[in-house]
């Protein structure tokens, strides 16, 4: 009869096992081990100072251990809770302590703040490796799912007529109760008799949440309208004329198609790379082209890329303290001012100014284009310049380096849809989901960690 290996699944150990025994040693757990080490996790501790009461969980503890949940991409408490009972790296990073779910989530929770800060220091740590060069950086976005639906959204005309519904509704309840008042004591009985029915009383609470919205709608109209006058005031005192605007922004009204969704009301109405409408918000991204290290990271609920361009280029100065030599965008990042500001500060631009097909890049001729004339517009040289070879080359590192980037983490790791609600907590789990993009990076690299300064 043929012998195999013995084995026991109760079999007790005779010696103490050595958490290093239990993973191959070039194992990502052990790699996540020694970068938290390396970080500064001050902002952290600072959340704990003047608590009373039971001694609470390592603050390097949970962090290596979310930090390793977003890499395998885990970014649900309670999943991260069964993983600590279950997987072996998380057991060891734990160091065989499992905090439950909701302790995990209150973790993350209260020091989001300080959680966000840490793509900075992986980019740092990039940077001291020697993986961040920034001879290339491509820009791109990607819209991502908010945690609320898109039903539960309405535009502004919407609301104004479901208000009125409401309130006649409401109004003609009690018009009801004026007609029958002197039936009320066999009708109600001790009861006030103004007290809502409990179909209305939902619908009270529903009117009450459109007047917000539509409230907030209107502030953002007046505020948007004092910009803009606040702009136009002082473009006419350079230019010494008198600029009187033609309407009080007090007066200033929102579109009729603009919309709050009332379960995440930072959340709006996008249009995804599949043509399809989302209610989410617009994830921003800076790659180093060379090696894929994200070394500026944005979201807002600003649906254009444009817009963007600017400031992310300023946040890669101020994160690595260097100058990208070259900025790569794709067209919807294009416009004259873009491209100007960004050539003035010494940065060579790569935009079409518009959309250029896959099958169109690869076409090749063996003329050369004609240079345009000097009085020729920022897009027409864009254009010519986008027809040398030599920039077609370098261009089509823009879609060997962001596009991958959101791939890596859309489809690899699962970043379909974020948990928590508002701009603010969904930018720091954006800055989280970059931050673990970067470590992997470091890690597939094997690259030597030390503090990030």
């Amino acid at each position: 009869m043929k012998r195999f290996k013995a084995y026991n699944t109760r079999q007790n150990y005779l010696l103490p096992p050595s958490p290093q025994e239990w993973l191959p040693s070039d194992h990502l757990a052990y790699f996540i081990d020694d970068v938290v080490e390396q970080l500064d996790l001050s902002a952290v501790f600072a959340g704990y100072e003047g608590t009373k009461g039971q001694p609470p969980y390592h603050p390097e503890m949970m962090v290596r251990v979310w930090m390793y949940g977003y890499c395998l991409g885990i970014r649900s408490s309670r999943k991260l809770e069964r993983a600590l009972y279950e997987d072996v790296g998380f057991r060891m990073l734990s160091g065989n302590q499992q905090p439950d779910h909701w302790t995990l989530s209150e973790f993350r929770r209260r020091h989001l703040g300080a959680l966000k800060g840490l793509f900075v220091q992986t980019v740092k740590l990039a940077q001291q490796a020697g993986l961040v060069k920034l001879g290339q950086v491509a820009i791109d976005g990607t819209k991502l799912k908010a945690n609320a639906s898109k039903h539960r959204a309405m535009s502004y005309a919407r609301m104004k007529k479901e208000e009125k519904r409401l309130r006649k509704e409401i109004a003609g309840y009690f018009e009801e109760v004026e007609r029958t008042d002197r039936e009320e004591d066999e009708r109600y009985g001790a009861k006030r008799g103004d007290e809502l029915p409990e179909h209305l009383k939902t619908e009270a609470q529903r009117l009450e949440v459109i007047r917000n919205a539509m409230a907030e709608l209107e502030e953002e109209a007046r505020r948007k309208t004092e910009a803009e006058q606040q702009e136009r005031r002082e473009e006419a005192n350079e230019e010494g004329r008198t600029y009187r605007p033609r309407k009080d922004p007090k007066d200033a009204t929102p579109p009729p198609k603009a919309q709050r969704n009332f379960t995440d009301p930072d959340s709006r109405i996008m249009k995804n790379a599949d043509k399809a409408f989302i209610q989410g918000y617009n994830a921003q991204a800076a790659v180093d082209a060379d090696s894929q290290i994200i070394v500026a990271a944005q979201l807002s609920n600003q649906a254009a890329d444009g817009p963007h361009l600017i400031e992310i280029v300023q946040q890669v100065n101020e994160v690595t303290g260097l100058q990208p030599q070259e900025v790569l965008a794709d067209a919807g990042y294009f416009s004259e001012d873009n491209v100007t500001t960004l050539q003035e500060q010494g940065i060579s631009v790569l935009i079409p100014p518009e959309r250029v097909r896959h099958r169109q890049w690869r076409e090749r001729s063996s003329l050369l284009p004609s240079p345009p004339s000097e009085e020729a517009s920022v897009a027409e040289w864009m254009r010519y310049r986008l027809r040398l070879p030599e920039n077609r080359e370098r261009y089509r590192k823009r879609e060997q380096s962001a596009e991958p980037v959101f791939g890596q983490i859309k489809q690899g790791r699962g970043l379909r849809q974020f948990l928590l609600r508002g701009v603010e907590k969904v930018s720091a789990l954006w800055h989280l989901d970059c931050a673990a993009h970067n470590l992997l990076k470091l890690y597939r690299a094997r690259a030597p960690v030390s503090a990030a300064g």
